[in-house]
């Protein structure tokens, strides 16, 4: 049984196609992993299946009282709300219920005997709706999905605005499980998710009875989780049955038959034009000559594969520096309270660092007090001399109406022109992405400007913090290239342990030094 259905579909901003004529089915009780490179259209897809926007030709059909439950990366969380309340409003329809029969007790002390009868009636039914609702019960679920995704270590009472990116998303991601809708769409609900709550996620999403649609670049991830994937490439959606290995499997072979296909019909073509030359001057054959043209007039040509641009990243590296790049005495974490007991670190030159533990410990923290962007809570840090860090930060601002190109130039106005363009396309971006500003650009296009801007910079010591959040597959892959091939100094904030276990030269766990219970 088919839960949605979308025929024909086809969306451009300006110029720019996205999609073209694409169709998709999703059934019930498949898990629907969709992929592609960054900018191919997965989120704009996911927009116009939500109601979000209106494609520019086809149409989005979901079958009858499907409940549809979205996780959006930029969804807005009011400020003034503690994680509580946002949770409690997944459950918004039973406290209208609650509100209804209490209003309706009111009432009664001052009704007439036939309307009593007609409210008493009412009030049986929405006690029933709560009851099978589970509505008493409600806060004990609430504390059983948010401890499963770590909200409890952050605090339920805390104000949501003085979270982070990664405690958004769990919020958000949080909310959305207790809603407990038929179909569940998820945009990257990995990023900024740590490795523990990554696995809780797998684990609910592998035993989940409904249908989902997966948009992510963690591969492991979606590798486990999904049965179905629908790749989006060159404004095409096509289907395939399995997981990601199955599909690499069957997208080799469907890019091999392409290749040889087009081949095939160049060489066709050569054949009957060298043939066509040679003889349409000629009386005796002019008549073949011309019966061939009409055969190759007729002839549906193919299309050359089209492959998309791959990034080549590369670091420049500056001058060396001192042998000890940062050191920490009874170093404490914190804003308004300490996050860790007393620590001491030392960063010496050469060393590649990754930085691993839950979230809401302090790993940002971490990095912006050993580059001196944020104070010590308590305790003391140096820095070594002749140092040149490069930092790339988590998140980015999401009202910047900067394009790629103008972003480049701000920090680096000498660049000309064709330097500036030079320098984005070596990262994989088109000319339809450097003209784009960064609010319109997807996740990764984002990621790769700022990795840009970063690569024109000389460096000799690399803070990096979730560079890997929103990035593709191969866009992944180059970087782990780029950084094992720099021989500088790397801090590295990451969630994803395939991305860095196999070259890191030393592992610092954050909740080894926590003050919080996890």
């Amino acid at each position: 049984m088919s839960v949605l259905n979308v025929e024909n579909v086809t969306h451009g901003f300006g110029a720019r196609r996205i999609l073209e004529d694409a169709s998709f089915r999703l059934l019930k009780g498949e898990h629907v992993g969709l992929i592609g490179a960054n900018g191919e259209g997965k989120s704009t897809f996911l927009s116009i299946i939500t109601g979000q926007l209106q494609p520019d030709a086809g149409k989005v059909e979901w079958s009858n009282r499907v409940t549809v439950g979205y996780l959006d990366q930029h969804a807005v969380l009011a400020k003034g709300k503690s994680i509580r309340d946002i949770l409690r409003t997944a459950f918004q329809q039973m406290f209208d219920w609650e509100a209804e029969m209490l209003a309706i007790y009111d009432k009664m002390a001052e009704a007439a005997p036939d309307e009593l009868d007609k409210m008493m009636e009412d009030v049986g039914e929405l006690q029933d709706l709560l009851e099978h609702g589970g509505f008493y019960m409600l806060d004990a679920k609430i504390e059983e999905v948010a401890n499963g995704l770590g909200l409890g270590d952050v605090g339920l009472d805390r104000d949501v605005s003085d979270l982070s990116g990664g405690q958004r998303t769990k919020v958000l991601l949080t909310k959305l499980l207790l809603q407990n809708p038929s179909i569940l769409i998820l945009d990257e609900p990995t990023n900024f998710l740590d490795v523990e709550h990554i696995e809780w996620l797998k684990r609910y999403l592998i035993n989940y009875e409904n249908s989902f649609i997966l948009v992510s670049h963690d591969i492991p991830f979606i590798n486990e989780v999904v049965n179905v994937i629908y790749h989006v490439e060159n404004t095409v959606l096509t289907r395939y049955t399995g997981n990601y290995e199955q599909f690499q499997a069957l997208y080799a072979i469907k890019k091999s038959q392409e290749s040889r296909a087009f081949e095939r019909q160049q060489q066709e073509v050569e054949r009957l034009e060298d043939f066509i030359a040679r003889n349409k001057a000629r009386v005796a054959t002019r008549g073949m000559a011309n019966s061939r043209q009409k055969w190759l007039d007729k002839m549906e040509v193919l299309e050359k594969p089209r492959e998309k641009p791959k990034p080549t990243f590369q670091f420049r590296e500056a001058r060396t520096p001192a042998r000890v790049i940062v050191e920490a005495e009874n170093l404490v974490l914190g804003y308004d309270e300490a996050l860790t007991r007393p620590v001491k670190l030392q960063l010496e030159r050469g060393k590649k660092v990754a930085i691993r533990g839950v979230n809401g410990l302090g790993k940002t923290t971490l990095l912006k007090t050993l580059l001196g962007q944020l104070p010590a809570f308590a305790g003391k840090v140096e820095l070594g001399d002749y140092l040149f860090p490069g930092y790339f930060e988590q998140e980015s601002g999401r009202d910047n109406t900067n394009t790629a190109m103008e972003e480049i130039w701000q920090e680096y106005p000498g660049m000309g022109n064709g330097e500036v363009r030079a320098a984005l396309a070596r990262c994989g971006l088109t000319n339809e992405h450097i003209t784009s500003q960064m609010q319109v650009l997807s996740g990764g296009e984002n990621a790769k400007v700022r990795l840009c801007k970063l690569m024109l910079k000389e460096v000799n010591w690399l803070v990096l913090d979730e560079p890997t959040n929103h990035l593709d597959v191969d866009a992944k892959a180059e970087l782990k290239r780029a950084l094992i091939e720099f021989k500088g100094t790397i801090l590295l904030v990451s969630h994803e342990p395939d991305f860095y276990e196999d070259w890191v030269s030393d592992i610092w766990n954050v909740e080894d030094w926590t003050t919080k219970v996890i």
